[in-house]
């Protein structure tokens, strides 16, 4: 995929972006690869972000991923200069996204009813651990933590055994990258009812309850069938077959079965016996789970017969989903990576692509701002007005 230009949807907007960490950037990111003029507003001494790492060219990896194609102006919140410049660029904006710790923006003398009040246009978001309401919502929030109260750490990981807790977290920060999601989904839906309406509207985001959203399957299979998930690493909960297989030449390979008439093909295909799939033991999903050493143990033996890319050759003729399990350095060179550049004073930094490919144009973000890169421009800009 050779395109290099940006669909310019958001082109036109402005957002005003208090933030740090990974949610909201990851929110105001995407905005500005939708084409939104995107200010962000950090401490003097800058995002902490920046400093999470050096891994990439002595960039902290996660401020390259989650800020480029933005604007950065260093503020002081609490000098009244500063402030009349913030102060300013809200007068200005479309949106407006802070995710600081819980009470810190209204601490600064800012009022979101307030503001809303006297810019009835204007969109605002909070991102928070857990909301603006209940007993919880001055507390704290980091990702783990937020995956530990979520209980996806519960179900995540290998059973436990005597002197080993096989709870784990999941690597990525899925609670920062949910609750940004989520933002960035509500931003869209308000900017297209303004667009009917002319008037903004007040948007908060749990983190908690961004993830808590993704427990639902489990949820409901524990409140309505008393059903207790089960940690079964690298094997589904709730779907069985779904997960990892050691082949003859001793590499892996995963397979998901989503219906019974995939579970037929697998039993007649692959696993040479069309008779297991009318067994009451397999018949179903949920016989199947209910059968799962079992079940299990037949398909481990019959993979142990070959080696995987004979299988994986079976199981396109089954119409089979599989996976193969990459590393870093098999994700690296994927097939199906799209990638964008971007620049910092470093050198060029090369990045995942997005999700979404919008009219086969990948976003032309271009670069990461150095802390107060446009203070002096967004000052020049905002002061006076």
């Amino acid at each position: 995929m050779n395109a290099q230009n940006s669909s310019k949807d958001l082109e036109g907007l402005l957002v005003v972006t208090v933030e740090q960490a990974v949610a909201a950037p990851y929110t105001s990111c995407r905005l500005a690869d939708a084409g939104a003029r995107v200010i962000k507003v950090e401490r003097p001494e800058g995002d902490f972000a920046r400093n999470y790492d050096s891994n990439a060219l002595g960039n902290s990896a996660y401020f390259v991923w989650l800020n480029r194609g933005k604007e950065s102006i260093a503020l002081d919140l609490k000098n009244k200069e500063d402030m009349a410049v913030f102060e300013n660029i809200i007068s200005k904006s479309d949106i407006l996204i802070q995710n600081l710790a819980p009470g810190a923006f209204e601490r600064l003398g800012l009022d979101l009813k307030e503001l809303r009040l006297k810019y009835p246009s204007l969109i605002t978001c909070s991102i928070s651990g857990f909301g603006d309401e209940g007993p919880y919502k001055n507390q704290k929030a980091y990702d783990m933590l937020i995956q530990a109260e979520t209980g996806v750490i519960d179900i995540t990981g290998l059973p436990d055994k005597e002197g080993f807790d096989g709870r784990a977290k999941v690597g990525p920060s899925v609670c920062d990258i949910s609750a940004g999601m989520t933002a960035y989904q509500a931003i869209l839906q308000a900017i297209i009812k303004r667009s009917i309406t002319g008037k903004g509207r007040h948007i908060s985001v749990s983190m908690f309850n961004s993830l808590a959203d993704w427990m639902n399957p489990f949820y409901l299979g524990y409140v309505y069938n008393q059903k207790v998930p089960k940690r079964n690493g690298m094997t589904h909960p709730i779907i069985v077959p779904y997960g990892a297989y050691a082949c003859k030449d001793k590499l892996t390979l995963l397979i998901a079965i989503q219906n019974d008439r995939e579970w037929a093909n697998l039993c007649k295909i692959v696993l040479d016996d069309e008779f297991m799939a009318n067994d009451n033991r397999f018949k179903t999903n949920s016989d199947r789970v209910a059968n799962r050493e079992l079940t299990e143990k037949i398909i481990q033996d019959k993979f142990m017969k070959f080696e995987r890319e004979e299988l994986i050759r079976k199981l396109e003729e089954a119409s089979v989903a599989y996976g193969r399990i990459s590393d870093m350095e098999q994700l690296k060179n994927h097939p199906q990576n799209n990638f964008l550049e971007i620049d910092t004073k470093n050198g060029k930094v090369k990045v995942l692509g997005p999700g979404a490919i919008h009219d086969n144009f990948i976003p032309d973000v271009n670069k990461m701002p150095e802390l107060d890169e446009h203070g002096k421009m967004i000052r020049t800009e905002f002061s006076s007005i």
